[in-house]
């Protein structure tokens, strides 16, 4: 099983080049379940999800080249005929997204079969919503030995109001819409910028979806969809946990390749704790200025509050910002699992229900960490970056799901990072 050894003590100085969004190459791949015709997807990052989807894809009939052609990041997929419209669970049980592809299978072949997802132990994410608007919509749903089984002859178009925001619940019915009988409205929608994405995809292959990155989305459903192009959105949460590595470690590192109107509710908390930053076009720079950075309290919200996903990264800087920090999880139930592990390193925390108070400054040592969840080995990795000695970090399989060579990277920039164990994607 593979392992991070990090010394820490040094600043990052140089660029790092940001990958495409895992949480928006993953719909967009389910996406072209909707079609017969060849998709082409650029910018897909190279991680362990992607490899899933690939396999998820390939197990239904589908043809699935990944570094297509001469692009490394670019994949081809053609689902000309879906031969078995399942989704099992012995490939889809790491991986949250294996939901993604009930709305699509459901709207092209009028079925689907799909294991119940895994993922993280961040907390319950059920896919309640995801069925509900499936069952407004005609389908008819039933469980069966871990499998949820939907079937219609073909969806209709429904007004859907979701209960809460869901992401993945908002990708999964605008992706089941696009091929349905009429018109559907959808209300309290998912705003981030990997549902936009995906909805310029779908448009590319000819759906017709007005409102994606508000709260309403209306969609008129056709009869079908043709192949497309598309480019997938960099990384934004990758961009946002190397600007706080860069932070963390009083560097000076600019974060390329990104889109900085993505990374808004972070830009402005990390100004908020004295960071220096510049922003540009597609990149934003992170300078050390000089000083002791301050203590600042957030939140988690859906976009474009702060991301949930980049709140066990800020954790890590909190420990050393001048000060008492408050961190409010409001997302997931059980998303503070990294804190018994950055404490062993030295942390001054406590967790109250969904709040964390962090008390900064703190000298972290090194130790030898166990990584719970993907965000979370991220946040153990900047904490080693800036820890005295050498910390030796445990199951960094979960960190491969979502961030490209993330110690190469790093150590391109100065740090002391080294994997031991067999290298993810070697032959």
């Amino acid at each position: 099983m593979d392992k991070f050894v990090v010394r820490g003590g040094n600043p990052l100085l140089g660029t790092i080049k940001i990958s495409g969004a895992k949480n928006s190459a993953l719909p967009c791949m389910a996406a072209a379940i909707l079609t017969e015709d060849e998709v082409i997807l650029e910018n897909i990052p190279q991680v362990r999800d992607i490899e899933t989807e690939r396999k998820l894809l390939a197990s239904m009939g589908a043809e699935v080249e990944l570094g297509y052609g001469r692009a490394q990041h670019r994949t081809r997929i053609k689902c000309g005929i879906l031969s078995d419209p399942v989704a099992k669970y012995e490939i889809v049980k790491t991986m949250r997204a294996s939901s993604l592809v009930l709305g699509p299978l459901i709207a092209r072949t009028g079925m689907a079969r799909v294991a119940m997802p895994g993922g993280c132990a961040i907390g319950g994410r059920p896919i309640d919503l995801h069925i509900k608007g499936l069952e407004s919509m005609g389908a008819t749903i039933t469980y069966d030995h871990g499998y949820l089984e939907a079937r219609a002859d073909r969806l209709k178009g429904a007004h859907i109001v979701f209960d809460k925001i869901t992401v993945t619940g908002t990708e999964d019915l605008l992706m089941a819409a696009v091929l349905a009988d009429g018109e559907t409205l959808f209300e309290n929608c998912a705003r981030e910028p990997e549902v936009t994405d995906l909805a310029a995809m779908l448009v590319a292959m000819g759906a017709k979806i007005e409102g994606a990155g508000t709260s309403t989305i209306r969609v008129q459903g056709v009869t079908s969809l043709h192949g497309a192009r598309h480019r997938i959105n960099p990384d934004r949460i990758e961009a946002g946990t190397f600007l706080i590595a860069g932070a963390i470690t009083g560097g000076d590192l600019n974060v390329d390749s990104c889109e900085p109107s993505h990374l808004g509710a972070l830009i402005a908390k990390l100004e908020e704790c004295g960071v220096r930053l510049d922003v540009g076009k597609d990149c934003v720079r992170v300078r050390s200025g000089g000083g002791d950075l301050k203590a600042a309290n957030i939140s988690t919200e859906e976009y474009p509050g702060f991301p949930t996903d980049m709140q066990a990264q800020y954790m890590a800087l909190a420990t050393q910002t001048e000060g008492t920090s408050t961190i409010s999880e409001n997302i997931f139930e059980n998303r503070f699992m990294h804190v018994g592990e950055l404490s062993r390193m030295g942390a001054n925390i406590t967790v109250q229900g969904r709040t964390a108070t962090v008390r900064g400054k703190s000298p972290l040592q090194s130790a030898a960490v166990m990584c719970s969840d993907l965000r979370a080995s991220a946040s153990l990795v900047l904490a080693a970056l800036v820890a005295d000695g050498e910390t030796i970090l445990d199951r960094v399989y979960h960190l491969d799901r979502g961030y490209e060579r993330f110690e190469e990277k790093l150590r391109g920039v100065g740090a002391q990072i080294r994997r031991m164990g067999d290298v993810f994607g070697k032959k």
